[in-house]
């Protein structure tokens, strides 16, 4: 999607529309593009947007802020780590966010939606998008960690998996999803 990631990629932009060297897609109503290295105000302005249950959702555990250090390592963009952002019709502040980081031939994945936008699709097309992208720079397989209960997130890794293992690590879950070609 960006330029710089992933390097090498096959798919092709000709969805894309340039915006000052920004590429954006325009998929089920939803915008997305990449999250420029180090833009902590997009992801910190989208964290101010979960609620506690998704913020104990997504990080494993209470977090009622994101220190500086996470906030910064969560905000960098590069050849391993591949970030995409959500908006949704006017509103300006980012409804949800994609996050891949490159492992040898698999990924880690994570998403986090905004509560007022949950259950509106947002995470099944950043899911799709970035498996596109991970497609596109060789990656076979997607590894991600859903901590307690979150059918949501477990519909949305079933729903773009070829296959899918699952193993228990104490009260998390690691889904490893195989991408097809």
């Amino acid at each position: 999607m960006s330029r710089e990631w992933p390097v090498g990629a096959t798919r092709s932009l000709a969805r894309a529309v340039h915006h000052r060297k920004m590429h954006a897609r325009y998929v089920d109503g939803i915008t997305i593009r990449s999250l420029r290295d180090g833009d902590t105000a997009t992801v910190a302005s989208l964290f101010e947007r979960l609620g506690p249950q998704s913020r104990e959702r997504r990080y494993c555990g209470a977090k009622p802020r994101l220190p500086e250090p996470e906030l910064a390592a969560l905000a960098r963009v590069d050849a391993e780590r591949h970030v995409l952002v959500a908006y949704v019709g006017p509103d300006p502040l980012p409804a949800g966010i994609g996050r891949l980081v490159r492992t040898g031939e698999g990924a880690e994945v994570a998403f986090e939606v905004a509560d007022a936008y949950q259950g509106r699709g947002i995470g099944s097309v950043l899911a799709r998008e970035l498996a596109a992208d991970a497609r596109a720079a060789g990656i076979t397989e997607l590894v991600a960690t859903v901590c307690g209960d979150n059918p949501r997130v477990v519909s949305l890794l079933r729903r773009m998996a070829d296959s899918l293992e699952v193993t228990w690590q104490g009260g998390e879950r690691e889904f490893v999803v195989e991408l097809g070609r």
